[in-house]
């Protein structure tokens, strides 16, 4: 396993890091994996060096916490690791029950420690933006469990560059710990964070965690189209994947992809990470697997070096799209 910094911090993570979206109940979503099904990639994922973990309150409305805590305390040494989470989505629809009030934010971190059965969160992230709460109150609310030792980092997700620069400087004029990290939609597909986020995150030296880095297993090679709705079970149920991915220039991408994999006899997921791995602004995409050969052919990708004449045979395709992943609910 390769390691490296999680931007300009001293932190030092895995070049995969492991999304526990899909271990929890199956009562949230039907390709969720139960706690005795998921513990054996828990158990992989160590044994092949991953120490970076992320999940969510929100995922299985708190049982990926649960299931993840228990994982890593069974097989992991807790200090070795990078346990992220995040916070934002409603766990239910009463009022002060989501969002990134004051209110919220502690209740929600002090819910996802007793979960997650850990003193501390390595890596505490904001889910989405909430418009409705001032940035100040949010980054304050932060700041404070920084200060009471709950928290050790911050990170972002999906939002627009200038969001992210004014919540940087919300922070260092008030002399508040600064977001680390953003958790972006970012992929051969979708590559908008490329006109201003990933530039800024250079800059201001943030790391990058892409989401869907296979764009919700198109680049995968199970699926006939963009329309391919029975070839997997997550893609039978998932209502996201069309609306994110509705361009008839994507699947042009998936072929690029399709094509250079054959030609290096690797398989598509690992040349559609390889790509994402070589972009300077990438720290670690977050490897999704309701299946072990899937997570093990994603470590294959760590040992491909694409050539600069394959790179750009994968991004010949590309169409620009509409902003798309910023919205709440992006699971």
């Amino acid at each position: 396993m390769k390691y490296v910094r999680l931007g300009t911090t001293g932190l030092r993570v895995s070049r995969l890091c492991l999304g526990c979206m899909s271990y929890g109940t199956p009562e949230w979503r039907p390709w969720v994996l139960e706690e005795a099904n998921a513990k054996p990639f828990f158990r992989r994922a160590v044994e092949a060096g991953v120490n970076f973990f992320d999940t969510a309150d929100g995922y299985s409305l708190g049982a990926s916490e649960e299931v993840t805590g228990r994982a890593l305390r069974e097989y992991a040494n807790l200090d070795e690791c990078v346990l992220a989470t995040k916070v934002f989505m409603p766990l239910n629809k009463r009022p002060n029950m989501g969002g990134l009030s004051r209110k919220h934010i502690q209740q929600a971190c002090e819910a996802s420690l007793r979960r997650l059965g850990v003193d501390c969160i390595d890596l505490y992230q904001i889910h989405r933006v909430d418009r409705n709460t001032p940035i100040e109150e949010t980054l304050a609310a932060l700041q404070h469990l920084v200060t009471q030792g709950k928290v050790r980092y911050l990170g972002a997700s999906s939002m627009f560059a200038w969001e992210l620069m004014r919540a940087l400087s919300v922070s260092e004029r008030n002399g508040w710990a600064r977001f680390v990290s953003v958790q972006n939609h970012y992929n051969l597909i979708y590559r908008e964070e490329e006109r201003e986020m990933l530039p800024l995150c250079e800059t201001e030296g943030l790391g990058s965690i892409p989401w869907s880095p296979l764009a919700r297993g198109l680049l995968g090679g199970k699926r006939s189209s963009l329309d391919d709705r029975e070839s997997t079970t997550r893609a039978g149920s998932d209502e996201i994947s069309s609306y994110l991915y509705d361009q008839a220039s994507d699947w042009d991408v998936v072929e690029a992809v399709r094509s250079v994999a054959e030609k290096r006899g690797a398989s598509m997921p690992q040349v559609a990470l390889a790509w994402l791995l070589r972009q300077p602004s990438v720290t670690a995409p977050i490897i999704g697997a309701t299946k072990l050969e899937h997570f093990d052919d994603a470590l294959g990708a760590l040992d491909i070096e694409l050539t600069d004449e394959e790179a750009a045979a994968l991004e010949a395709p590309y169409q620009p799209h509409p902003i798309k992943g910023h919205q709440r609910g992006m699971f």
